[in-house]
């Protein structure tokens, strides 16, 4: 986790580190991202840096968990399955991260380094979640990676995504 040493810095020294994070992780996947390359983006010593973070990973999953923090809506813990307000969350969020700073790192993220990060995600929400919700869920991260692969499929998926949401509740019925 990150370091209360980077988290305790001036806002304006944190947002160029931020900055330099972002340049390095929004260009490289994960594996590729270089340490060299942000301490001397961001214009800080390698020592410094891990004074921050632990590694690289660590720095990359805090610039992720920014990146979320401002484009993703939290889980509604509701067992109403509301198909029309998921595929509308999942619309605004391919929109949101399109024309955010975090594009780059968001598709890098779904296309190479989804795998190689621990994603907080309690085991008790998922009791929490109604089997329509916990399969729209699963669908809907689908769709938003098959875009991000796809680009020019996007209405297709969109299209195929709301047909599936649509089966989920014919299914309960």
């Amino acid at each position: 986790m990150v370091k209360s040493t980077f988290i305790n810095l001036p806002q304006a020294k944190k947002d160029l580190i931020q900055q330099a994070l972002l340049n390095e992780f929004g260009t490289y996947p994960l594996q590729e991202a270089q340490v060299a390359r942000i301490v001397k983006d961001a214009g800080i010593a390698r020592g410094t840096f891990y004074k921050y973070f632990i590694d690289l990973k660590d720095a990359y999953q805090y610039l992720y968990l920014c990146a979320m923090a401002e484009l993703h809506v939290p889980i509604q813990r509701t067992s109403a399955y509301k198909p029309r307000l998921i595929y509308n969350m999942v619309v605004d969020f391919i929109e949101q991260t399109q024309c955010s700073k975090y594009v780059n790192l968001i598709k890098l993220h779904i296309l190479y380094n989804e795998s190689m990060v621990n994603h907080p995600f309690p085991s008790a929400l998922l009791s929490q979640l109604s089997a329509q919700n916990w399969s729209a869920m699963v669908l809907s991260h689908g769709a938003i990676r098959m875009i991000f692969e796809n680009p020019q499929q996007e209405k297709v998926i969109l299209e195929r995504f709301r047909s599936g949401l649509e089966l989920l509740e014919k299914g309960a019925n």
